[in-house]
């Protein structure tokens, strides 16, 4: 494993030793940089491990490095409850003014993540203009899944599909003070190709974000639980009926207008509601953006509450669903637990 640490310059640790160099009680990034060192190199030798290159369209490979990334990894463990996801856009001046979505851990490393391989190479920076630290990971991208894999159609804009296909790193963006990831982004303009180059594949885009396959699946099926949660998870049946439930209030209430990839209004923070994994990553916020009337947004951006008999619709159903997806959690971390143990008592035994 390889771990470059971009070194200040003078004149910069002259500038974080001057008075007015930060705000009063802002983090010093210079004493958290050994904290920030330590979790990027275990979040690269980990992603190294459970996420190694592989051929683009290897599934069990996919498979393997989205169960790992969900179930307590290192990347996980280190991200913020709310983490910034999207393209790197050289044009746009800073994060801030950068068009990107937002997504709870369990979304990012149970769907988009696991999309890329590393090889751990990485290197670590404090970026002045941002006040973050910039963990740069080389990757690549598994172009080549069924398209049921992605959480959505990527290719429903050329732009975003070709820099998926290219990407040759994931930056993590670190806050200094919490040592949390909040943000990260792909690109293809990383100073290294990608560490598993894969030809290019065109593909079309028929409109649809949900579809039904050929044996009657509703897709995508990453976006269901689908090798998340486990087989024998008593609330994973129950989760697809309540979401169905769910979206056919948030449709009621408008809420497709403005939370699907499509992003109609240009929302600088998009957030995601059109499957059930992405639902429920967000749910706990959108009943309180419900519950004090912050949403929905009418055409000119201003807070319209819903009328009484929609809004108590949506509260019930966002509430009934909420319930069932802790359920599910719940279930699957008494069971982790439970399997923990018998593991460590085989252990003794032998």
């Amino acid at each position: 494993m390889r771990i470059t640490v971009l070194p200040f310059s003078a004149a910069l640790l002259m500038a974080c030793a001057a008075p007015g160099f930060a705000a009063p009680g802002a983090p010093d990034p210079k004493a958290s940089l050994p904290a920030v060192q330590r979790v990027a190199a275990e979040i690269a030798a980990d992603l190294a491990r459970v996420c190694p290159p592989a051929q683009p369209g290897d599934q069990a490979a996919f498979d393997r490095c989205r169960q790992a990334l969900f179930n307590g990894s290192p990347l996980k463990r280190n991200m913020h409850s709310v983490v910034i996801w999207g393209r790197v856009n050289p044009a746009a001046p800073n994060l801030k003014e950068t068009h990107l979505t937002q997504f709870a851990p369990d979304v990012l490393t149970g769907m988009y993540i696991p999309l890329f391989m590393f090889n751990g190479k990485h290197t670590v920076e404090f970026d002045q203009k941002e006040k973050l630290y910039l963990v740069r990971l080389e990757t690549a991208f598994r172009n080549r899944l069924q398209p049921g894999q992605f959480p959505y159609p990527f290719w429903h804009a050329d732009v975003k599909w070709n820099t998926y296909q290219a990407a040759n790193n994931l930056l993590l963006w670190i806050d200094p003070k919490s040592v949390t990831i909040r943000f990260a982004q792909f690109t293809d303009l990383g100073a290294t190709p990608p560490i598993n180059v894969s030809t290019p594949l065109p593909r079309e885009f028929d409109g649809k974000w949900v579809w039904t396959d050929a044996n009657g699946r509703v897709q995508p099926q990453v976006t269901l639980f689908d090798g998340l949660f486990s087989a024998d998870n008593p609330y994973l049946h129950k989760l697809d009926g309540a979401y169905r439930k769910l979206a056919i209030s948030l449709r009621d209430g408008q809420c497709d207008s403005c939370h699907t990839p499509e992003n109609k209004h240009a929302t600088r923070r998009l957030v995601l509601l059109q499957t059930p994994a992405h639902a429920a990553g967000e749910i706990k916020r959108v009943i309180k953006a419900l519950r004090g009337d912050t949403m929905p947004l009418d055409e000119a951006g201003i807070e319209a509450p819903l009328e009484g008999p929609v809004k108590e619709a949506l509260l019930k159903n966002a509430g009934a669903f909420e319930a069932l997806v802790d359920a599910a959690k719940e279930w699957e971390r008494v069971q982790a637990a439970r399997n923990e143990k018998a593991g460590k008592r085989t252990a003794a035994v032998r």
